[in-house]
């Protein structure tokens, strides 16, 4: 099966929000914390470009459909996008049944992104 990468916009910030570290930046560290050294691989980045939808995260492997997901909560979804990415890792194409995905995914689904070099037949929501 291949490896599972979460990647969290370390440069989100919430409106109105000045404070430091960013909210994105903190969402990592509470990802980090609650996944623990055995957790799944979690990549911080410089900006997903989903700036009105902070705190984003995007979901990928190879071979199946990237995920991109935003308006999470940087103190209080961790648990909850690990709950998320672990239901990804167990499908061999990357589609989570909607009604199976956590009330976050389905509501902060910001875009679904099909794999390189593959000709998957249409895959409905």
């Amino acid at each position: 099966m291949p490896d599972t990468i979460l990647y969290v916009c370390t440069t989100c910030r919430g409106a109105n929000d000045a404070s430091e570290p960013r909210a994105g930046a903190r969402l990592l560290a509470a990802l980090r914390e609650a996944a623990g050294p055995a957790g799944p691989r979690i990549e911080g980045v410089e900006c997903l470009s989903v700036c009105k939808r902070p705190c984003t995260v995007a979901v990928a492997s190879e071979g199946r459909w990237t995920y991109v997901y935003g308006d999470l909560d940087p103190a209080e979804s961790a648990r909850t996008i690990l709950e998320g990415i672990g239901l990804y890792a167990e499908t061999p194409d990357g589609i989570v049944p909607w009604k199976a995905r956590p009330e976050a995914f389905r509501k902060g689904v910001v875009a679904r992104i099909p794999p390189l070099n593959q000709n998957l037949p249409d895959a409905a929501e």
